[in-house]
């Protein structure tokens, strides 16, 4: 590892290659270590769930080596290890009710967006204009944090969430930490109606916990939103029937965010989601050992042949009932429906107002960020 992605909108054919052989394969990652890769669809679900693996690393060196997990134990502090507890703290703030009541404000904000896209000479790119932008004023608007701000906060999570520089890292992380801890300590004194201020409402919470979670509220809320934006688009544009069949039917736009997700393709150099063994287990045919490295391949269990029929076609009308982008059970992603409904309304504005809209390059010519933890394009210009 990593596989070479030929095609930045195709599984890589080094891990097609894999899959065919069978689910779970013995791999070296990029820094060297030896790891199980799960690739199988009903192996990653399953495991997604068991309780026997464990998201921290039990070695404290090893993992003070893993970049990755090293950023996210520095974003999630003592609730690293309290699974149940982050939860249970988390989830009241993405109720259908309050992204229901979101949902207009995000509107307004895409609208906006859109306003000032139609202004531009084409070609331009949609990553700069559209998919950076929108998110990171959705979160401004929900988290409560001061629109001035968010260029700042911004640049900070991008530089935190680098993995190919490690001072960079470290110096992003710092800096979004310290905005956050002074972010807090306003909330506490003048409270509004936002996520942190209720959050700091919360019975006997303490404010380096609420300092982990709106940094990591900020750096999940942002960086995957950026990056399946940008997947998403280009997609539907790079298959022309299928933006056809949106202006035809724009009642196929939650389906065409589903199937879109089930493809993203993350930063290649990031093998899965990262889980280490609690004790020995065997899953088809293999014996994992307690320690033993594990990743669960979430791209290539959504490219699985025996859960979903020509998994490199997309078809926005397509079942995605069994996709795993959002993970499963207990360990899915709390904040799955807040990004449904930033790429719900941006596409369903996006088809009505530019109906034309068409890729500027060849799919060949884009490239996907290598030198960050969640991946994504570097561009994505378009014309239209």
């Amino acid at each position: 590892m990593p596989f070479e992605q030929t095609n930045v909108l195709q599984l890589a054919p080094g891990l097609r290659t894999l899959q065919s052989q069978g689910a779970v394969h013995r791999v070296r990652t990029a820094e060297g270590v030896e790891a199980w890769l799960v690739t199988g669809h009903a192996q990653v679900a399953q495991l997604l769930n068991d309780d026997r693996l464990s998201r921290s690393n039990p070695d404290p060196e090893a993992a003070a080596k893993d970049s990755g997990s090293a950023f996210l134990a520095g974003l999630l502090g003592d609730f690293a290890t309290d699974h149940a507890r982050l939860r249970a703290l988390l989830e009241p703030h993405f109720s259908p009710e309050r992204m229901l009541a979101l949902r207009p404000h995000v509107e307004e904000l895409t609208g906006r967006l859109l306003d000032e896209l139609a202004g531009q000479k084409s070609p331009v790119d949609l990553r700069q204009m559209l998919a950076l932008p929108l998110p990171l004023q959705v979160m401004c608007q929900w988290l409560g944090v001061p629109r001035e701000d968010k260029d700042r906060f911004g640049s900070w999570i991008q530089d935190a969430a680098n993995v190919g520089d490690p001072v960079r890292s470290k110096q992003g992380l710092g800096e979004l930490f310290g905005y956050c801890r002074q972010l807090v300590a306003d909330k506490r004194q003048n409270p509004g109606d936002d996520v942190i201020s209720r959050i700091c409402a919360t019975e006997g919470i303490t404010d380096n916990e609420v300092l982990g979670l709106t940094a990591l509220l900020l750096f999940g809320g942002y960086e995957t939103t950026v990056a399946r934006i940008g997947t998403c688009v280009s997609l539907l544009l790079a298959n022309p029937e299928q933006w056809q069949a949106l202006l035809d039917d724009p009642g196929l736009v939650p389906g065409a965010v589903e199937e879109t997700l089930r493809m993203s393709m993350p930063n290649p150099h990031n093998g899965g989601m990262p889980r280490y063994a609690l004790t020995d287990f065997e899953i088809d045919g293999v014996t994992i050992r307690a320690g033993d490295f594990v990743l669960l391949n979430i791209i290539a269990a959504n490219h699985d042949e025996t859960a979903f029929a020509d998994p490199g076609r997309i078809d926005v009308a397509r079942n995605t009932a069994d996709s795993l982008v959002f993970g499963r059970g207990a360990y899915s992603c709390v904040g799955a429906m807040l990004a449904r409904m930033q790429l719900q309304v941006l596409l369903t504005q996006l088809v009505a107002r530019f109906p034309t809209m068409r890729l500027a390059v060849g799919v060949e010519e884009l490239g996907l960020r290598h030198n960050t933890l969640i991946g994504g394009l570097v561009q994505l210009p378009v014309t239209w």
